[in-house]
C-alpha cells in the first residue's frame, strides 16, 4: 500500500492595515513561507501603503474602513487559496508555530477547518504574563470556504466554522502596543465600535453598568486574573481595559440621545412662549 506524500500547502496570507509603517516589515518577514500575502489598506497616511506597493511579495489593496468584520470579508474575496492566514501587523509567527502550521496542513489525513492560535503578548517591549490575557486566544488559520466571518460583531470579530476545529501549541507572538498612549487611542476606537454593536442590539445605556461594568473588568483583571504579577504595567494595562467599558457606555449614551433627538420634531411655541404642539415623530 502506498503512503500518501505530504505536500508543501499553500496558504494566503492576509493582513489589514491603517498606518502600520512601524510593523509591516517584521509581520511580513515572519510569513515568508505562505504563497500570498495579500494586504487591504485603509488609506493610511504614514508611507505603509507606498512600502506595501513597493513590496515584491505583496498584493496590496485599498479599501475604506466601516468595521473590522467587514474589512476582514472583504480580504477574504480576493485570497487565492483556500487555507488562509490571517494575522495583524502587530503580529508575528515565530519558527516553532510555521513548522507547527506547515506540519499540520502537509497531513494528508487531516479533517480540521480551522485552528486556533495562543498568543504571547508583548508590553513596552516586555511578555504580558498575566492581567487577562495567559488564556486569550483566537483562530487564525482556516480554509476559506468552510468559514466567514460573522456580522454580528464588528468588533472582537467571530468566526463561524464548518466542521472540525483544533488548538496549536506554539504560540503566535503579538506586540500588541508600544506604549500608554497607543493602547488607550486603541481601547477608545473599540468601545466606541462595541456601543454601536450593543445599540444595534438593542442593549440600553444605564449609569449602573457605567459605573460597575468598567469597575468589574479591571478588578477581575488585576486580582482574579493576577494582573497585579505584571507589575505596573499589570496596573496600566488593566486600567486601560477597563477605560474600553468607560468609553463604550459614554458612546452608546451619546448615541441613544441622538436617536431620540432624531425621532421627534422640537416643540412648536407660540409667541408668548406657550407649547403649541407637543414633540410628535418626525415622518
Amino acid at each position: 500500500m502506498r503512503v500518501p506524500q505530504k505536500e508543501t500547502p499553500e496558504i494566503s496570507a492576509l493582513i489589514i492595515t491603517y498606518n502600520e509603517i512601524e510593523q509591516i516589515a517584521a509581520c511580513i518577514e515572519s510569513i515568508d513561507f505562505v504563497s500570498e500575502i495579500v494586504v487591504v489598506d485603509s488609506y493610511s497616511t504614514d508611507g505603509t501603503y507606498e512600502y506595501l506597493q513597493a513590496h515584491p511579495r505583496v498584493r496590496v489593496i485599498r479599501h475604506a474602513f466601516r468595521n473590522f468584520t467587514a474589512q476582514k470579508n472583504f480580504a477574504l474575496m480576493h485570497a487565492r487559496h483556500d487555507w488562509v492566514l490571517f494575522i495583524d501587523a502587530d503580529e508575528r509567527i515565530p519558527a516553532g508555530l510555521r513548522d507547527e502550521i506547515l506540519g499540520e496542513l502537509s497531513n494528508p489525513g487531516n479533517e480540521t477547518n480551522a485552528y486556533w492560535f495562543y498568543r504571547k503578548f508583548m508590553f513596552c517591549g516586555k511578555p504580558l504574563r498575566f492581567s487577562g490575557w495567559q488564556t486569550d486566544k483566537n483562530i487564525r488559520l482556516f480554509r476559506r470556504s468552510k468559514a466567514r466571518y460573522s456580522s454580528k460583531r464588528i468588533v472582537h470579530e467571530r468566526l463561524e466554522v464548518e466542521g472540525q476545529t483544533a488548538c496549536l501549541s506554539e504560540r503566535m507572538i503579538h506586540y500588541c502596543y508600544q506604549g500608554y498612549s497607543d493602547y488607550k487611542g486603541k481601547m477608545q476606537l473599540y468601545g466606541q465600535m462595541k456601543a454601536l454593536e450593543a445599540f444595534r442590539k438593542n442593549r440600553r445605556f444605564t449609569y449602573l453598568k457605567w459605573v460597575v461594568k468598567p469597575l468589574w473588568r479591571f478588578l477581575f483583571n488585576f486580582i482574579c486574573r493576577l494582573g497585579f504579577l505584571d507589575g505596573y504595567r499589570g496596573l496600566v494595562i488593566c486600567f486601560l481595559g477597563a477605560l474600553e467599558d468607560v468609553q463604550r457606555y459614554r458612546v452608546l449614551r451619546l448615541i441613544e440621545r441622538e436617536y431620540r433627538a432624531a425621532q421627534y420634531s422640537l416643540p412648536r411655541l407660540s409667541k408668548k412662549g406657550f407649547l403649541v404642539s407637543a414633540l410628535t415623530p418626525q415622518q
